[in-house]
């Protein structure tokens, strides 16, 4: 059973500076808690039960966030704000745990999975990319699908989604066997590329930060050698996977955020926040009064 979540959150976030200078770039908040949170949620609520946040040195805010705080818990009992205190702690099920693994050098996303192997052991998990958030707005979420087509089939589960042909060079492109999947299904896949010019891609299926993967993927990662920039790459893992063992593409129903960048992260927030329970309407109301202003003046 996949219940073991890898989510590598060392890097220093250099396209959300200076806002990422001394603030872990996923501590950035999406309306009124940090963008790690909706990721780590989305793992707990596919039935997640333990994450392993692969760190660096100046990302101890994010383990800290997990964690309780009694003299901030006991200062909002003592003034009777129960339901802020609520909020604080059960950020998490207390079933949940959060652990945390040093990745010492940047060398690539597949080295980064593979820091927290001594942890995951022989296990089938999750990699969520916390740059990435998806709403599925009241669909049946992806990733718990992913979890339950991993479950059922025992085949890997790598997220992907259509994007535009100029978008194409930014993302690793899968090929499949057959037709596309419909939004929720899978396919099988035959080959991954890593950033290809539009013109030699197999297709505009593009990898969107969410792996369902056997435990077999960090032998393969221990003895996978530099890649693209120089370094060691998940794709390439999972291209030698794939001589080994079926993998399926899994097409996403909902939508996604790219929170590592501006614009991105800019989405987000007015997403979230004209959805919000409390804010929602506050917040399209602002919009609305914003967007007539500016086209006023």
């Amino acid at each position: 059973m996949v219940r073991k979540a890898v989510i590598p959150v060392a890097g220093f976030g250099s396209r959300m500076l200076p806002a990422s200078k001394s603030i872990p770039k996923e501590m950035l908040p999406i309306v009124d808690r940090p963008a790690i949170e909706y990721v780590v949620k989305e793992a707990v609520r596919a039935g997640i039960k333990e994450i392993i946040l692969v760190s660096h040195s100046a990302k101890a805010a994010i383990e800290d966030y997990f964690d309780s705080q009694f003299e901030l818990e006991q200062q909002l009992e003592a003034k009777g704000k129960h339901a802020l205190l609520a909020e604080v702690r059960d950020i998490l099920p207390e079933d949940v745990s959060v652990i945390s693994v040093r990745q010492h050098q940047a060398l690539g996303l597949g080295h980064a999975v593979a820091c927290a192997a001594p942890v995951v052991g022989e296990a089938p998990f999750a990699v969520l990319l916390p740059d990435v958030l998806v709403d599925c707005n009241g669909q049946p979420e992806d990733l718990g699908a992913m979890v339950e087509k991993y479950h059922t089939s025992g085949v890997a589960q790598i997220m992907v989604e259509a994007v535009p042909a100029e978008r194409v060079d930014q993302y690793g492109i899968v090929a499949l066997q057959g037709e596309a999947p419909d939004p929720g299904e899978s396919a099988l896949m035959t080959r991954m590329v890593e950033k290809p010019p539009v013109q030699d891609a197999p297709s505009h299926l593009a990898v969107v930060g969410r792996y369902v993967l056997p435990g077999e993927i960090m032998e393969i990662l221990a003895q996978t050698g530099p890649g693209a920039g120089n370094e060691i790459q998940l794709t390439d893992a999972i291209v030698t996977l794939m001589a080994q063992a079926p993998v399926a593409a899994y097409a996403m129903r909902g939508k996604t955020f790219d929170c590592g960048n501006k614009v991105g992260y800019l989405q987000a927030i007015l997403h979230y926040a004209s959805r919000h329970p409390q804010l929602g309407q506050k917040a399209r109301e602002l919009m609305a009064a914003e967007l007539a202003e500016s086209a006023a003046n």
